[in-house]
């Protein structure tokens, strides 16, 4: 992606995912606004896209940050804004993972992992993708999570169209520090 692209997209998930009345616009209950609604809005604000830099943005990235059906678009996960993805209780791997810092551990082995302003925890299936995660901070450290010990004792897991595996809270017996 060029710079203009990365920032674009990041302007997008903010919006989507944290203030859509910043463009003036207005999320439905399960964080969908219409397209057309979603592009108007951008252009008159200052920050205008085509239809072709949206399917970009939506389809052409690992990151998957972003939902389209049926002329409707979305963030994929991680709002702070109330909504509910609608997405259905899922059974995780064994293991999960979460990406951090090393200043962040003593709160983590004190709470577990929590929200922190965003509606669910996210956790990865992979140990690369927790540590790309983590680098955006710092030297990363990987978390591991019996997710299924918790999944065994009722804690429900959703998985986002991005592949991103959601829970409300990681208590810190279910941890395990990685490096």
């Amino acid at each position: 992606m060029t710079d203009r692209t990365t920032a674009t997209s990041k302007f997008l998930a903010y919006v989507l995912r944290h203030q859509p009345a910043a463009i003036g616009i207005t999320l439905d209950s399960a964080g969908w606004v219409e397209v057309d609604v979603l592009l108007a809005a951008l252009a008159h604000h200052g920050r205008p896209i085509n239809g072709a830099l949206l399917a970009r943005l939506t389809g052409d990235t690992d990151k998957q940050r972003f939902e389209i059906r049926d002329g409707r678009i979305r963030a994929a996960q991680g709002h702070t804004v109330p909504v509910d993805l609608c997405l259905a209780p899922e059974p995780p791997p064994p293991l999960l993972y979460h990406g951090t810092v090393a200043r962040f551990l003593p709160g983590i082995r004190a709470d577990g992992l929590r929200p922190r302003g965003r509606t669910h925890v996210h956790l990865s299936a992979d140990r690369q993708t927790a540590a790309t995660v983590g680098a955006r901070r710092g030297e990363p450290i990987v978390l591991t999570v019996d997710a299924a010990g918790m999944h065994a004792a009722g804690n429900v897991f959703h998985r986002a169209a991005s592949g991103v595996w959601l829970t409300t809270h990681v208590p810190p017996d279910r941890i395990t520090v990685v490096g």
